[in-house]
């Protein structure tokens, strides 16, 4: 099973948070089961992240908090490898956000940009956008994290297709 996660976040800084999450669970074929949620970040959210997701202050203010969401989040993840574009990223934030209602987060990790390099080499850039142009990738509702999990899914099966060198694990 792979977990493909996608969060959007009031920043990269240390006091930074998260604001929305899309989470589709793999089962190396198909996707079988999802969620998406925003979360109330319970801090401000900086009109340079508005102006690039789209996610302001009013659009989260009666969104659950991470604590109302964590049932989903542990479960789609569960005996699962936390896949997703950039994964530390991703993977640290629900780590903290985890460790702020005193619970251990621990997944294995795969990254579609190291997988994408590996599998793909020569492009000239392995950002999500450039990936799917480069591979006709529909990517809809960009910055978002239902939009780019879903682009993300994609990538993810292109990269299970092609791996010749079996550098995708197909079982946990």
């Amino acid at each position: 099973m792979y977990a493909i996660v996608d969060i959007e976040t009031t920043g990269g800084g240390a006091g930074a948070r998260m604001t929305e999450i899309a989470v589709f669970r793999h089962d190396g074929q198909k996707v079988v089961d999802t969620f998406h949620s925003l979360i109330n970040p319970q801090t401000y959210i900086p009109p340079f992240i508005t102006q690039l997701t789209g996610i302001d202050n009013a659009l989260v203010a009666d969104a659950p908090i991470f604590e109302q969401i964590q049932d989903s989040v542990r479960e789609l993840t569960k005996d699962a490898w936390f896949v997703a574009h950039n994964a530390r990223f991703d993977y640290n934030f629900i780590k903290r956000e985890f460790l702020n209602i005193e619970e251990y987060f621990e997944r294995d990790l795969l990254c579609t940009v190291k997988l994408s390099r590996k599998i793909f080499p020569g492009f000239k850039s392995y950002s999500l956008g450039n990936l799917c142009e480069s591979l006709s990738i529909a990517l809809d509702n960009r910055h978002r994290a239902q939009g780019d999990a879903a682009a993300t899914v994609l990538l993810f099966e292109k990269l299970l297709y092609h791996d010749h060198k079996n550098l995708i694990p197909i079982d946990f």
